[in-house]
C-alpha cells in the first residue's frame, strides 16, 4: 500500500493533534516530543506534524515541511530512484537513515520551486529523530529548499543535492 505523506510545521503540537484527530477521525499513530504522525486510512495519508514555531510563522506561511510518498519496501524506493533519475531529475538517496522517529530508506527530489519530496519506506521504529533539535544534519539552501549537510553532499547549480551519505534526515 502506498500513501501520500504531508509533513507540516506547527506552532502548537497539542492544538494541531487535537484538530487533526477531529478532522480525520483518528488518533496519532506515533507521538513524541515535538512530533506526531497519523496513519489515515481514508484518504490514504501519512500526516506528520513537526512542532517548529519559528518556521511556521503566522497563517499558512511556513506550514509546509516536506511532502512524501510512503511505499512498502526498499525495492520500491530503489525503483523510484531509478525511475526519477531516468526522468532526468536530480535525486538524493539515504539508506538506513533515522528520520521522524523511524529508520528509513528514501530518495529525495525537489520540485521546480524547491518543495522537497521523498519516496520512503520505514524499516524500523527509532527512539529519536535526527531532524528534530539542532540542524539534524540538514540546512536550507539560498532558495529555502531543504538540503542535508556534510562534506560528501554534491549540488547541482540550482542547489539541489544529488549525492550524500545517510548522515541524517532532511525534512
Amino acid at each position: 500500500m502506498s500513501r501520500l505523506q504531508l509533513a507540516l510545521n506547527v506552532s502548537d503540537l497539542d492544538g494541531a493533534v487535537d484538530f487533526y484527530s477531529k478532522l480525520f477521525g483518528v488518533q496519532p499513530a506515533k507521538r513524541r516530543p515535538g512530533y506526531a504522525n497519523f496513519a489515515v486510512a481514508q484518504p490514504p495519508l501519512k500526516l506528520v506534524l513537526i512542532e517548529n514555531a519559528g518556521a511556521r510563522g503566522a497563517g499558512v506561511v511556513g506550514a509546509l515541511n516536506h511532502l512524501g510518498v510512503e511505499v512498502e519496501s526498499p525495492a520500491e524506493v530503489a525503483g523510484a530512484t531509478q525511475r526519477l533519475t531516468g526522468e532526468g531529475l536530480d535525486t538524493l538517496t539515504q539508506d538506513n537513515t533515522t528520520c521522524c522517529y523511524a529508520v528509513q530508506d528514501k530518495v529525495w527530489v525537489h520540485d521546480p520551486d524547491g518543495a522537497p519530496w521523498e519516496v520512503y519506506t520505514v524499516l524500523a521504529d527509532a527512539a529519536d529523530s535526527s531532524e528534530l533539535g539542532g540542524d539534524g544534519g540538514c540546512t536550507t539552501d539560498a532558495g529555502g529548499a531543504c538540503v542535508p549537510t556534510g562534506a560528501d553532499v554534491e549540488f547541482t547549480g540550482a542547489g539541489v543535492p544529488v549525492a550524500a551519505s545517510s548522515a541524517g534526515c532532511c525534512p
